[in-house]
Parts: structure tokens; C-alpha cells; sequence
């Protein structure tokens, strides 16, 4: 797995929108938190550009995203927000440069698609919160950012009463994110590939029962038998039919993996919740899950 240079105070970080718009305003503060990280922020062609829903149409992203993987004085690309558009234009991306000279992509949601689809590529990548917004989370959402970005040596530390935890240790490459992006990438060149890796899940405002559907494509795709560990982060405002499906999002995931022996934990301080912590995929990582304390070290 090719890990990207750590970054130094005065590189450049590009943000750039791969899928909704956003206008530059809503990016002052992540800007004014690269100065004081010693970091030269730059905005792509793609912030405060519109096309319907998109930050531009799908040629401009793709060549905003495009421009900022080759520039050679970009050491990391920072994508702007979620939402929907990334899965548009990863085909049309041109990962030759960037296999050559890889750079930290960061982001969640939507930018599971770019997390998977490098993954394959074999490069680390980012889990993390994007600038939307950055100022309404917690310090250890910026915290770890920093760290991560930085090659600052961290770890992750919890603790969850969750009785569905599985206890138990893992080590391997960490990979995942959004379960509704990792669903629709089933069968495509960027389809996750999980066998004996530790795989992470998040989502937020699904149906319970289509968390159980997407569950169970996982599993009849079999990327839940060979697993390492699983990581189940942040599964926000989940939303049920008149007639309810009888069981939580957390257990419709511990229902599709329970006949299976690895390590299992809940609650992880990831995903769109208000304490959405900085995870590194890609890299071996060890994963340790105690009744008193879940620690995933990096």
C-alpha cells in the first residue's frame, strides 16, 4: 500500500467539489483553519460553480479534480462536501500522475466512492470531515484531521456499553465508509475489496429496511465473510416505515454478521455525527475491542 507524503506547513491543500455545490463563503472557515496549520488553502473551479445540484457540470468537476491530482505543488486534495456527483465522473479520471506522485484525499459521504475506487489502486486515503461545516464539529474532529494529515502518530480511543460489540482483536488494512455508496459500487471497477481487511460503515437518513437491504447484498457479495473486524461509526437519523421493521440499524447490521467470528464494535466516533474523527484507510491498523475500551491504532 503506497502511503502519500505527510504534509509540512507551507503546502498547498486544494479544495475542490466532486458532487454538490457550494458557494466560497462556506468555506472561509476551513480556509482561515489551513493558515493556522501553516497550509496555503486553494479553491478549485468547481467551488461556487452550478449546474442544477452539481458544483458544475460533470466536465468541469472532472477536470477541476483532474488539475488538482496532477499540480505537482498540491500535496492533498480536501474534497469540499458530499451529497451526490462523484460516482459521475470517476471513470473519466486519469490516475496515471497520481499512481506515480499520490496525494491525501480527504473527505466522507459521497467521497467513499473515490476511497474505494483508490483503495484498489493501492494508495491510502482519508476518512474525514470536510470543510462544509468543519466549524460546527468537535476539536477531535479537527484534532485528528491535523494529526492524520500531518504524520502525527494517534489513535482512536472509546468506550461503548453497545451489548451487540463483539470483543476481540483485528489487524489489517482499513477500508469502507458510506454503506449506501459502498451498496451502489457492488459490481463496479470500484467495488471495496474486503477479504481479511477491517472494514468500516457509516450512513445517515436511510430506511431500516434498506440498511437491511444493502446488508444483505454486502453479504451475498461476500464481503462480509472474510472479513477482519468491522467498525460500525455513525448511524444518523435512520428513518422507519408505518409498519416498523422491528429492529435498529445496528442490529440489522449485527444480524447480517453474527454467524461470522471477528471483532465487531459500535458507536466508532466516525461518520455524520457531530464527533466525526479523522480514520486512515489503507494502512495497517490494529483493532482492539474490550468490554472497558475500543482503541484502533494506526
Amino acid at each position: 500500500m503506497l502511503i502519500p507524503n505527510h504534509l509540512k506547513k507551507g503546502d498547498t491543500v486544494a479544495i475542490v467539489s466532486t458532487a454538490r455545490k457550494i458557494t466560497k463563503a462556506e468555506l472561509q472557515p476551513a480556509l482561515t483553519l489551513l493558515r493556522q496549520w501553516g497550509l496555503n488553502g486553494i479553491l478549485g473551479k468547481s467551488i461556487g460553480a452550478e449546474s442544477d445540484q452539481f458544483a458544475g457540470d460533470d466536465n468541469l468537476r472532472t477536470a477541476d479534480l483532474q488539475e488538482m491530482m496532477d499540480h505537482p505543488a498540491v500535496k492533498a486534495i480536501w474534497c469540499a462536501r458530499g451529497g451526490y456527483g462523484t460516482v459521475r465522473i470517476i471513470d473519466t479520471i486519469n490516475f496515471s500522475e497520481f499512481i506515480n506522485r499520490p496525494k491525501w484525499i480527504v473527505g466522507y459521504s459521497d467521497i467513499t466512492v473515490l476511497h474505494s475506487h483508490i483503495h484498489r489502486l493501492g494508495i491510502a486515503t482519508l476518512h474525514a470531515q470536510m470543510p462544509l461545516e468543519l466549524e460546527k464539529k468537535s476539536e477531535a474532529t479537527k484534532e485528528t484531521l491535523h494529526k492524520a494529515l500531518f504524520g502525527e502518530p494517534y489513535s482512536l480511543e472509546y468506550f461503548s456499553e453497545n451489548s451487540l460489540n463483539r470483543y476481540g482483536e483485528a489487524r489489517g488494512s482499513l477500508i469502507g465508509g458510506n454503506l449506501s455508496i459502498l451498496y451502489s459500487l457492488c459490481g463496479s471497477p470500484s467495488a471495496v475489496i474486503t477479504k481479511g481487511k477491517i472494514l468500516f460503515l457509516e450512513d445517515l437518513d436511510e430506511y431500516l429496511y434498506h440498511i437491511d437491504r444493502m446488508m444483505i447484498n454486502l453479504k451475498r457479495n461476500g464481503m462480509l465473510n472474510d472479513l477482519a473486524g468491522l467498525i460500525v461509526g455513525g448511524m444518523s437519523d435512520m428513518r422507519d416505515n408505518t409498519i416498523p421493521f422491528g429492529k435498529t440499524a445496528e442490529e440489522i447490521i449485527y444480524d447480517a454478521v453474527k454467524e461470522y467470528n471477528y471483532p465487531v464494535c459500535f458507536d466508532f466516533p466516525a461518520g455524520h455525527i457531530f464527533d466525526n474523527r479523522a480514520i486512515k484507510f489503507g494502512g495497517e491498523v490494529t483493532l482492539d475491542i474490550k468490554k472497558e475500551m475500543i482503541k484502533l491504532t494506526f
